[in-house]
C-alpha cells in the first residue's frame, strides 16, 4: 500500500527549494514558486483549460482573479472559438 501521508513545507522551505532548483537548472534569477503558479495559470489557459477549473486548483475565490493569467494575444480572436 501507498504512503498518503504528506509532510508540509514552510513557505521559506519552499522558497529555498525552488531558489536552489533554478540555480542548478540555470533559470533566471526571477523564479519563484508564485512564477511557478502563474506559469501553470498560464499555461492551462492558453491550452484551453476551463478557467473554472484553473480557479479551483489555485484555490481563487473569485474568476476575475484567475482571469489576471489569461494573456491576449495580438493573432487571437474569440471568433476562431465559434466553429464557424
Amino acid at each position: 500500500m501507498a504512503n498518503t501521508s504528506r509532510i508540509a513545507l514552510s513557505r521559506s522551505q519552499l522558497w529555498r527549494i525552488v531558489k536552489k532548483a533554478a540555480r542548478r537548472a540555470g533559470a533566471p534569477a526571477g523564479v519563484s514558486p508564485h512564477w511557478f503558479r502563474h506559469a501553470h495559470a498560464s499555461h492551462a489557459l492558453d491550452r484551453g483549460a476551463p478557467a473554472h477549473l484553473v480557479q479551483q486548483t489555485l484555490g481563487h475565490q473569485s474568476l476575475a482573479t484567475t482571469s489576471r493569467y489569461a494573456h491576449a494575444r495580438p493573432d487571437d480572436s474569440s471568433g476562431q472559438y465559434l466553429g464557424m
